[in-house]
């Protein structure tokens, strides 16, 4: 038998091992999916196209009007990027790994900010090219700038930044965004921008675009979707913006392996971001949530947090618990029933654990009332 891709023996499974659905009885901090339902107006165009019968190819790029309403909507950051070098992706997902297979070759390395979403990882291995994780400051999960240097070499290609943060919740200040810029700059690197969260930010300053500044603006590639803000992980609708140079690229690695994302979504992906007050409302539900969590975790014994400024991830250090991530989320399970992401499974985050708060008030407060009751008792 022939043999598979040598690069597949490299790729590690991300957080699959401890996302198994567990019994009812479990309560689930693992999961980084909105428990909002897909706005109505959303479902209904979909309903609409497919009653008007919208389903054949279309344009490979995506329609006009979606392309055009994503340039729209990223205006709203300051980040200006014409609809003819915009492309409709199967999710954010598949537009980091266009970003990716745009601008790297084998052998090519990119930093990420680390702990990172393990995917980055496993993209960049499944290209041959070498992920270099570079540890983020612990106190508060934003950029260690003295570490990003160090880490650049002759073969650095790009660095991947993804503010709202998942898997620690930072969200990075706009003068952290353009030192990052300048980074790039300097060093003469991409800049893949994962804006996935940008609509669910905690703090005044918001989420910023490295392409807003003036280093930034030539080698700013954007990705984002619709999955996390609008409550529509499984229609896997997502963006690709940049310069053209890189664009042209993604059309033709989008032609010749998507076509395009379904005829019928397109409508509905217009209408999702031409809403306001639904993604107001699930985005204030989530600054609550973060604000009761953060309360009830601060109270818990060995375990310190920084307060999450976006997404809806806590990422909570549990040294002083005794226990290494993985036995403190084993065990979280088995003897709380409570279900957590245990941080190793991405590199550089051992002795973390992440919770997802992107579930009801009640399971939180049932969570982590578990979760004090098993430490207390330890």
């Amino acid at each position: 038998m022939p043999d598979i891709n040598k690069n597949i023996k490299n790729v590690g499974t991300g957080f699959a091992s401890f996302l198994s659905p567990p019994g009812p009885e479990v309560i689930r901090f693992t999961v980084g999916q909105p428990d909002f339902d897909t706005p109505l107006p959303v479902v209904q165009s979909a309903k609409d196209s497919l009653d008007r019968g919208e389903t054949t190819y279309t344009r490979t790029q995506g329609s006009e009007e979606l392309c055009s309403a994503v340039s729209s909507h990223l205006r709203r950051y300051d980040i200006s990027i014409p609809p003819e070098d915009i492309v409709a992706s199967p999710g954010c997902k598949q537009a980091i790994l266009y970003a990716m297979m745009a601008t790297l070759d084998a052998g090519d390395e990119v930093l990420l900010l680390a702990p990172a979403w393990p995917s980055y990882d496993g993209m960049l291995k499944l290209l041959g090219a070498i992920p270099i994780h570079v540890p983020v400051n612990r106190d508060n999960y934003h950029p260690d700038f003295d570490a990003l240097e160090k880490a650049i070499t002759s073969k650095t290609k790009a660095i991947l930044i993804n503010s709202p943060n998942n898997p620690t919740g930072a969200v990075y200040k706009p003068w952290e965004v353009e030192r990052l810029a300048k980074l790039a700059k300097d060093n003469d690197l991409w800049i893949i921008d994962d804006m996935i969260y940008a609509t669910l930010v905690w703090e005044d300053y918001g989420y910023t675009s490295p392409s807003i500044f003036e280093d930034g603006k030539d080698r700013t590639i954007t990705v984002g979707g619709l999955s996390k803000g609008w409550a529509m992980t499984g229609w896997r609708l997502g963006w690709i913006g940049g310069p053209s140079i890189v664009i042209d690229a993604v059309k033709k690695i989008n032609a010749s392996s998507a076509t395009h994302v379904a005829s019928f979504l397109m409508p509905a992906a217009v209408t999702a971001l031409s809403l306001e007050k639904e993604i107001k409302v699930m985005a204030n539900s989530f600054r609550e949530r973060r604000d009761i969590i953060h309360k009830l975790l601060d109270e818990l014994p060995g375990i310190s947090v920084p307060k999450s400024e976006g997404a809806f991830y806590a990422l909570c250090d549990i040294t002083g618990t005794g226990m290494d991530d993985v036995e403190f989320a084993t065990r979280a399970l088995q003897e709380a029933q409570v279900q957590l992401i245990p941080g190793s499974l991405m590199q550089g985050g051992e002795g973390l654990v992440r919770i997802s708060y992107a579930t009801s008030m009640d399971n939180i407060e049932e969570g982590v009332k578990r979760l004090d009751a098993w430490l207390s008792n330890l």
